[in-house]
Parts: C-alpha cells; structure tokens; sequence
C-alpha cells in the first residue's frame, strides 16, 4: 500500500472512530446496549435502514456512470459493487415482517430527517464528474457493517428473543462487509496519490458519518 494510501486510511479511521462513538451516544444505541430495546425500537430502525440501504445502489451506479475513462476498473468494481447490494432492501423487509410487521408499513414509511440528509447528500455527490470522495462515504457505510452489524443482530435477537429470521439483515452483513473493505483499499489505490482527491475522501467519510448519525438521531418508534 502507498504512503498517500495509508495515510488517508489513517484519517478515516480516526474519522470512523469519532462516528463510533456518536453513534454510541444515540437514544436508539443506547437503549440498545442497555438491555432496553423493544420490539417497536427495532421495527423503526429497520424501516429507516431500509431507505438508505435502497438508495445505496442507486447513488453507486450514479457515481459509477459519471466516472472518466480513465479510471474504468474503478468504474466496473462500483458496478458490481451496486449490482451485489441491489436486492438488499428485500432482505430488511423480510426481517420487518418477521417480527409481526406489514410490509405495506415498511415500503410506504417516509424518511426521517437524517435518511432524507444523508440521501441527498450522497446522490448530490454522486452526481459530480469523477465522484471519488464517495469512497470516503463507502469506508463509513461499509465499515458499520462489517464492525457493528452482527453486534446489534446478536443483541436485538437476545434481547427480543427473535428467530433468526428477524435478524438476517444484520447478520449478514457482519459477516460479508469486511471482504468489502479490503475491495475498498483497492479501489483507493485506483485514485491516489493526488492530494485534493485524498482530502475530499476524508471530508465526504466526516459529512457521511455525521448525516449517518443524524439519521439513526432521529429514529423515535
């Protein structure tokens, strides 16, 4: 890995740890970590997650048929990429009806006040020439998979004593999102080094996360 590569992946994860601990802060977290999560608290996180998961493939494939020539194998990995997570959101309806919701509930839902921020947020940035700041987006999104996923699946499934079923969404990507990761290093190495793209992947990771956590701020069942 280059030293400008390394680099960068130093800030973000300073940038991914400050957002832990944000999240961490959250009254939705926090019930969740103290044993008081209910029922109704997982079925609105599960509504929310469900907006931006959808969104995730979209604003991939924007981003992807906006990049040059010049950078296809960064342009081909973000098409598989969003061709791999496409179908995601059926999965989070599952899980919602799993545990006794209507699933006229879940895709009529409106977004909250954070899922519409980070949603705009990101198609806005996917819609530039060259949108490589995104990648920062993706080391947020992708690396609360891979670290807290299957945490809060195995929490929210003791907890509410849910089947396995419930919680696949989670679960799932626990397990699949650190191979993600290491995709990603990989496609940071397609951009770097430059500078001015190097700062714009830490600043897009900062906004992301903070927009993220608004997002999960904002969950009241």
């Amino acid at each position: 890995m280059s030293d400008a590569a390394s680099d960068v992946l130093r800030k973000l994860t300073i940038v991914f740890t400050e957002f832990e601990g944000r999240l961490e802060q959250t009254p939705l977290i926090r019930k969740l970590t103290r044993g008081r999560f209910a029922l109704e608290d997982y079925q609105a996180f599960l509504i929310q997650l469900r907006q931006q998961v959808k969104d995730g493939a979209l604003w991939m494939s924007r981003a992807a048929s906006n990049i040059d020539d010049a950078h296809l194998e960064l342009r081909s990995t973000l098409m598989r990429h969003a061709v791999t997570e496409h179908r995601d959101f059926r999965l989070l309806e599952a899980d919602f009806i799993a545990t006794g919701g209507a699933a006229e509930t879940i895709r009529s839902a409106e977004k909250n006040i954070g899922s519409e921020a980070l949603s705009a947020w990101m198609f806005h940035e996917a819609s530039k020439p060259n949108p490589f700041g995104l990648l920062g987006a993706m080391w947020i999104i992708e690396g609360l998979g891979s670290i807290k996923a299957q945490e809060w699946g195995r929490r929210v499934k003791d907890t509410l004593a849910l089947p396995d079923d419930a919680v696949r969404f989670l679960l799932y990507h626990g397990e699949n999102d650190a191979a993600h990761i290491e995709e990603f290093k990989e496609m940071l190495a397609m951009v770097l080094p430059d500078a001015a793209i190097a700062a714009r992947i830490v600043k897009t990771a900062q906004v992301t996360a903070r927009l993220y956590a608004l997002q999960i701020e904002e969950i009241l069942p």
